[in-house]
């Protein structure tokens, strides 16, 4: 039986699949090849990049007009700024990927010897000049995983190329793709040596075009889903295909992670007699983020840095970028598909990136929290939450212990909204779900806590500001972002978090008061 993939190539006798080459747009790429051109195909990883450099070499393999290898040269990653050892991985991944992916044993003869010869500076150029110069048909080079190589290393590699560039296609390979999750004229190279920092785009200014692999189509990813049903019987149900598309809006991984954990993993989902329905989903969506999947992990390392932090913080409060993010910060982050601009909008790029951002940066909280905060100290007996119990204990709670909590954050700028979010995850663990809305310039933080108990579902409206203006302009404004949100979703009742980070005291910071606003009863809390 074959399956969804979520690690490494795909390939159709395995798994279920799109065709890679539909995903690059052949009718783009291959005028490119045939005008020498020189390109980068860039995409966040997991996304099925290498897929597409596969089946291009096999596609370009199978006509006559060009020969086409594919090699990964992640390999040199671990030689960092040592270019002679990384030229050396280099050379002999090359020679390896010619011998196993087209059965060319020519490179993997000669590299040795030129290399001793010409040295790591001039071996690269060598090799593929006098590979390109072996066979009649043009060669065509596909290199991936080249942001994998950094500072000298990279230099060295990208100026061989160029250096070869005007031997083409002759003595040198007729085109040459760079694949990676970031553009290379975007690079900013550091040399350990010297601290020198070379933009990319003048190391490889023979870069014609870039490329970008986009995500699933929502089409897309139900002719996916719907491979599994014609083999199987096991249907997704309309609800279902629109909440898998609602949680990874295509990215690839997550339309195939999601799929097999509902399909493969849980028991009720190898039922092929039981449709995979919103539910299912929901609890598999649960499931990736409480493993820490190797690509949510990733992610979430990448908060961590600076740059990143720069362009999420200010989507996490609401804020405008103003001047904490430059475009370098911006394109970064839409390079690793944290983000995108659907609508014109920058935003966080599917909902499961939603909650896993937040519940990434306040997991330390979490866990000190569980042994402070109790689930059952705010459930009723009939297994509803005491909503209003519940935010009275976080006022609590955040009147005590917040100026020692918000200094450990990170993300300082969103560490209320961040606090009262680790506070509701560790309450809802196991028994619901926080789903978050947030972005830039909205001036709030969205939160719909969903409660199972044993009657149905308890849906609870959350909305969370910061105090900026005077206290009845933030209120005011507060009321009708609430009211909306409520409407919306169709609910009659909801709770307004207002965090004042000014120095008043906190017998003027802290007050809880109700309020009507067309006809919906809106429970304010100062914090």
């Amino acid at each position: 039986m074959r399956f969804f993939n979520t690690a490494g190539p795909v390939n159709s006798a395995d798994h279920y699949i799109l065709d890679p080459l539909r995903r690059i747009d052949l009718d783009t790429l291959l005028p490119l090849i045939e005008q020498k051109k020189y390109f980068v195909l860039h995409a966040p990883r997991q996304t099925g990049k290498t897929s597409c450099l596969l089946a291009l070499r096999e596609f370009l393999n199978a006509g006559d007009r060009y020969r086409c290898v594919y090699a990964n040269v992640e390999v040199a990653q671990s030689a960092r700024e040592d270019v002679a050892a990384a030229m050396q991985a280099i050379l002999a991944s090359l020679g390896d990927w010619a011998r196993d992916g087209a059965g060319d044993l020519y490179p993997g003869e000669i590299w040795p010897a030129i290399l001793e010869r010409h040295g790591p500076h001039q071996a690269l150029e060598a090799v593929l000049s006098a590979w390109a110069s072996h066979r009649d048909r043009p060669l065509v080079v596909l290199l991936d995983e080249i942001d994998a190589l950094v500072g000298d290393t990279l230099i060295a590699v990208l100026r061989q190329l160029r250096s070869g560039y005007a031997k083409r296609p002759h003595a040198f390979p007729q085109t040459v793709i760079l694949c990676g999750v970031r553009d290379v004229r975007d690079y900013r190279i550091h040399s350990a040596a010297t601290q020198e920092i070379i933009t990319g785009g003048s190391a490889f200014n023979i870069k014609a075009e870039s490329l970008r692999l986009g995500n699933f189509t929502a089409a897309e990813m139900a002719a996916l889903y719907a491979e599994h049903t014609a083999e199987t019987g096991q249907a997704f149900t309309a609800e279902a295909l629109a909440r898998a598309w609602e949680l990874s809006r295509g990215q690839p991984w997550l339309v195939n992670a999601l799929a097999y954990e509902t399909c493969f993993r849980m028991p009720v989902g190898r039922d092929r007699t039981q449709p995979i329905t919103v539910e299912r989903l929901d609890e598999a969506k649960e499931a990736l983020i409480l493993r820490r999947e190797t690509h949510l992990d990733q992610l979430a390392d990448k908060l961590r840095e600076p740059r990143v932090q720069r362009v999420i913080a200010p989507l996490l409060s609401g804020e405008d970028l103003q001047d904490s993010a430059g475009e370098e910060d911006i394109q970064y982050v839409l390079d690793l598909g944290l983000i995108d601009r659907a609508g014109g909008e920058i935003a966080i790029a599917n909902a499961i990136y939603r909650e896993i951002i937040p519940r990434q940066l306040t997991y330390v909280q979490q866990l000190d929290l569980e042994a402070a905060q109790k689930t059952v100290w705010y459930v009723r007996p009939e297994g509803r939450l005491d909503e209003e119990k519940l935010l009275a204990g976080f006022q609590a709670f955040f009147r005590e212990h917040s100026e020692h909590w918000l200094k450990r954050f990170a993300y300082q700028e969103a560490g209320p909204q961040l606090l009262l979010q680790a506070f509701l995850q560790r309450i809802v663990n196991g028994g619901g779900r926080v789903e978050r809305e947030y972005g830039l310039g909205r001036g709030r933080t969205d939160l719909l806590v969903i409660w199972r108990f044993p009657g149905g579902v308890q849906r609870i409206v959350i909305e969370l500001k910061i105090l900026h203006k005077s206290r009845e302009r933030t209120l005011a404004e507060g009321l009708a972002q609430t009211g909306e949100y409520l409407d919306r979703l169709g609910e009659r009742t909801g709770h307004l978090v207002i965090f004042d980070r000014s120095a008043r005291p906190w017998e003027e910071k802290i007050y809880r008061r109700t309020e009507k606003y067309q006809g919906r009863q809106i429970t304010v809390w100062g914090m």
